[in-house]
Order: structure tokens, then C-alpha cells, then sequence
């Protein structure tokens, strides 16, 4: 649907509720007749009400009395997914530790979930954990626990599923007060996590109801023909000839099963939108800068999550194996991509045979070397993911070579976890991206690691289009859930990011995140030298 009808629907689903003084019901029952309506208004206006409930669930989707049938159908079949899988943790303190794990990793294609300086979380089945743990040095066969025992159960659970009578009448509830807030916390799109058609949907609606400070756009397609779409917020004020636009891009949904990352993508993209001309930084900040916010940059791979697999991380392109489908679009892009890739196809990290393999990959990069060639100087990229709560800069491919501007890299990124402390009293680390499960500076060059750092999102906008502001950012938790994070944790996960992007915010005005008051935009930074990149110390 064009922009031009959904703003017409959205206009009805606006008006009407004025017009009958009452709320604004999500999804009208068709059996009982609501309250919300004055006397007689229901004969005097059936067509508006038609078109209110339309528009209702060209957004929501059908109430959940008509699709609860085909839902728990579906999901039915989730249910023996990962069926006596468990996630183990693994403390690693030695660097030959981390090798031997890694080792034994790629040999039996273990799920690796995440990974710092003091652990390593893997997807196993139950029968394989013996044949591991043989692989392992002694060190490391006692040195383990257990943080999902029911794989498949935590699975189900994170699927908004409304197969219950009681589950019903408590949605009905809920709809009941549903309005077009402006706080993200009271709007309803964010109570659970969305499909994909859904939060295309959702853009469509959100672009039509701000036409003055946002705007849909076409990032590209992905392999299967998906669209890419990009939300892109800030004050249409460019004239001919004007300076190029600075602009941070905000990604999320690179790696499928991540859903946290997508839904807070598109929560702080709603919370800068609803705060335009009501926080007067956020008002400043949106007129000097524009927000390309990009939710699903794997649509392919999201879509999949939802219909087949809840845990798939890669792409859906075609390998050279049939039998190992897709990339990891974080180690697809072609800066420091040689040494430093996955070459084996049934890796969760593989990245292709050869840079750029990756549709989605090259559409992303292709749209943004396009757009800087013409109207935008990209400044930062926040690249959102799960999980460990992390806060990274570049570069992810090795530690032996430090960006030109690290200083300035590591204060913003703790002012960041700070104010995401501030915020909801969550603790994020601060780190380089290169760092593995225990090794950084000075790793031997070819020995295994648990993860290698080719090929990242971060290190190529940060080198190729000089967005000396880039970060990777590793939302909620540190492990208890993992990928599977409850939907309640979808608001206060937004929430604190929000506040970190105001301090982002404040910062590019100059403030340096301190003060919340109006600054002038900062200068942009220097353009990197690759000659003046610092060679870090190796390790005695």
C-alpha cells in the first residue's frame, strides 16, 4: 500500500475516535457492540467505522479470535524444535583455552550464542555434550554450566501465541485502552515482538502520521526479494545545494534471531519521532542531523525465524554447500575481510567465499555509498545486536591496530554504558570489538579463534565512510535468556538505549553528553589515515 492510502486510513483511524468522544479499539469485536461510540453514531457513520477497523488491523493484524486457530496450528510444530538442546556456559581463562575451544568447536559445528573475556555460551544437544567435552583440555571438562535446560520450551515462549480463552480475554482487555501514544511504554506495538509484515506496516503508518520528519526509504533487496526498508527521521530542510546531511545509521535484525534488536530499533526510532518538539535537544538535534533507522537488515532470515526457525542466525542465500545455507552479514563486507573470515559454509559465522558475497551486505553498503556520493555525510553507525550487554567500537578484526581516534571512540562508548546505567541500572562493558572469549593484543596470527572479526559492519563505516562514530552495541541479558528474550523486556531494553542515544545526541551537538541543554553541532571529525593508525604493543 502507498503512503498516500495509509495516511488517508490513518487519518480515519485518528478521527474516528474524536468524533465518538470514546477510545480507541484495536480490534473491534463484530459480535458486541462497543461503548466507545455516542447514540446512534454507529448508524450515522457504519462506512468510517469499517475503514477505523480496517486501518486497525492493516497495522495489528486480524483480531486474535480469527487467527488464533492458524497460529497455534503453526506453532505447533515449534514445539519439537530443539527438542534435548541446552545452552551450556564455558569459563575460559587462558588464551589456549579459547583456541582449544574454538578447535573443538568448529569440528562439531556447536551454535556458539556469545562470547567475552570470561565466557562462552553454545547451543548442544544433550548426546553431544560427552563427545565434546572429550575434545576439551581438562581444564575446561569441569569448568561449565547449564543456562537453558529446555531449549525447546524457551523457544515456544518467545512466540506471541493466543491459543487460550483466558489469553484472549486479557488481549481484549488490553486493546480496550489502546491509543496512538506518544510514549513508546503505551504503545501497544511494542507489548510483544512483531512479524515482519507488521513492522513494515508499522513504518508505512508511523512515515504517513509524521510526514515532516520522517520518511520510508529503499535500502535495497534481499536475496529471496524482500525489500530492506529504512525509517529515515529528521527535518526535510535540505535545499539544492545545500551542505550534505549528517546522518547516523541505526541498524538492527542483521542476525535473524536477534528480535531485541529489532524491536529497539524501531522503539527509539518512535521516541525520537514523538519527542520532536517536545524535548527541545532531541528538537535540535533532529533539525541538524537525520537518524537512518534500518530495524530488518535480514529480512530473508527474520521471516525464517518466525515460520521455521526460531534460532537461525545467517542470511537464506545459497552457499556453495545446498546443505548450509546463507551468510553472517556481519563478517560480509569487504574491509579487512582476507585472514580474518570463516571459510567453512556450515559456520554461523561464514561470511562468503569472497567479500561482498552477501546480497544483503552489499545492498546495505551500496545505498550508503550511494547516498554519500550525493546528499549525506554518514557520521556514526549504531549496530544493534544480542547479547551480553557490550558496548563496542572499532576495530573488530584485530587488536593490534588502533582507529586514529580511539580516545575519543572509548569516552563516548563509556558515556554511553553510563547513561544506560542511569537509565535502568543496567551494567554494560566497554570494550574494543576485537576482543575475543580471553585473547586480544598480540594473538598469533592463524591460530583458531572462537569468533574471527573480519568483515564487520562497524570496521567498513567506520574506514570506507569515514563514520568515526560506529559502534556495535549488545543488548540485554548477559545469558539467562540469551536470544530468547522475554517481551518484557522490550521496553526497558528501548528505553535505556533511547537514553544512550540522547547522550549520543547531545554529544554531536557538542554538549559531549554532559550537558541536556541546546548546543551547536559539532564539527565533523578528520577523515581517517590509514598511515597514522597506531600499531598496537604485542603481548610478551
Amino acid at each position: 500500500m502507498r503512503p498516500q492510502s495509509v495516511l488517508s486510513f490513518a487519518g480515519i483511524a485518528l478521527l474516528v475516535p474524536v468524533t465518538s468522544a470514546a477510545c480507541f479499539n484495536a480490534y473491534p469485536d463484530p459480535h458486541h457492540e462497543t461503548s466507545c461510540t455516542a447514540p446512534n453514531k454507529a448508524d450515522t457513520f457504519p462506512l468510517l467505522k469499517r475503514l477505523r477497523n480496517s486501518v486497525v488491523e492493516f497495522v495489528f493484524g486480524p483480531h486474535p479470535a480469527k487467527a488464533t486457530a492458524s497460529a497455534s496450528h503453526a506453532l505447533a510444530s515449534l514445539r519439537d524444535d530443539h527438542v534435548n538442546e541446552v545452552v551450556l556456559r564455558f569459563n575460559l581463562t587462558t588464551a589456549e583455552e579459547e583456541t582449544a575451544f574454538a578447535a573443538a568447536a568448529a569440528r562439531t559445528f556447536l551454535d556458539i550464542w556469545t562470547f567475552n573475556r570470561e565466557y562462552v555460551d553454545v547451543r548442544i544437544p544433550k548426546r553431544d555434550i560427552r563427545s565434546l567435552l572429550s575434545l576439551l583440555p581438562e581444564t575446561l571438562k569441569t569448568s561449565y554450566s547449564t543456562l537453558i535446560a529446555d531449549l525447546a520450551a524457551a523457544v515456544y515462549d518467545t512466540y506471541p501465541v493466543l491459543d487460550t480463552p483466558a489469553q484472549i480475554h486479557r488481549f481484549d482487555d488490553r486493546r480496550a485502552n489502546l491509543k496512538l501514544a506518544h510514549s513508546g511504554s503505551d504503545n501497544y506495538f511494542f507489548q510483544d515482538y512483531q512479524k515482519l509484515d507488521t513492522i513494515v506496516q508499522w513504518m508505512r503508518l508511523t512515515e504517513a502520521m509524521f510526514p515532516a520528519i520522517t520518511e520510508v526509504i529503499n535500502i535495497g533487496q534481499s536475496y529471496e526479494g524482500r525489500d530492506i526498508l529504512g525509517l529515515k527521521v529528521g527535518m526535510k530542510t535540505q535545499a539544492p545545494g545545500a551542505d550534505k546531511r549528517k546522518t547516523v545509521v541505526v541498524t538492527g535484525g542483521m542476525h535473524a534471531r536477534e528480535w531485541i534488536s529489532t524491536t529497539t530499533a524501531n522503539y527509539v526510532a518512535w521516541s525520537f519521532i514523538t519527542a520532536f518538539g517536545r524535548e527541545p535537544m532531541i528538537t535540535k538535534l533532529l533539525k541538524h542531523f537525520d537518524f537512518v533507522f534500518i530495524p530488518v537488515v535480514n529480512p530473508d532470515g527474520v521471516e525464517y525465524t518466525w515460520t521455521t526457525d526460531r534460532l537461525w542466525r545467517k542470511s537464506r542465500q545459497q552457499t556453495g554447500m545446498s546443505w548450509c545455507r546463507g551468510f553472517d552479514l556481519d563478517h560480509a563486507f569487504g574491509y579487512e575481510w582476507g585472514d580474518f573470515s570463516e571459510n567453512d559454509p556450515c559456520s554461523e559465522s561464514y561470511g562468503g567465499k569472497e567479500p561482498w558475497q552477501a546480497t544483503e551486505a552489499t545492498a546495505l553498503a551500496m545505498w550508503a555509498k550511494n547516498a554519500s556520493r550525493e546528499t549525506t555525510e554518514f557520521i556514526g553507525l549504531i549496530d544493534l545486536h544480542s547479547y551480553s550487554q557490550q558496548v563496542l567500537f572499532p576495530f573488530a578484526y584485530s587488536c593490534d591496530v588502533d582507529p586514529p581516534n580511539v580516545e575519543n571512540l572509548e569516552e563516548l562508548a563509556a558515556g554511553l554504558a553510563k547513561a544506560i546505567r542511569l537509565s535502568n541500572g543496567e551494567l554494560y562493558s566497554v570494550t574494543s570489538a576485537c576482543e575475543g572469549a580471553v585473547a586480544g593484543r598480540g594473538f598469533k596470527p592463524g591460530v583458531k579463534r572462537i569468533e574471527t572479526g573480519g568483515g564487520s559492519a562497524i570496521d567498513w563505516f567506520y574506514h570506507e565512510l569515514h563514520a568515526h562514530y560506529s559502534y556495535q552495541i549488545k543488548l540485554r541479558d548477559t545469558g539467562s535468556y540469551g536470544f530468547l528474550l522475554p517481551k518484557d523486556n522490550i521496553i526497558p531494553v528501548g528505553e535505556e538505549i533511547f537514553s544512550a542515544m540522547k547522550y549520543f545526541g547531545d554529544y554531536l551537538l557538542g554538549n559531549n553528553g554532559i550537558e541536556k541543554s541546546i548546543g551547536t553541532a559539532a564539527p565533523a571529525p578528520e577523515e581517517p589515515d590509514r598511515s597514522l593508525e597506531l600499531r598496537r604493543l604485542k603481548r610478551k
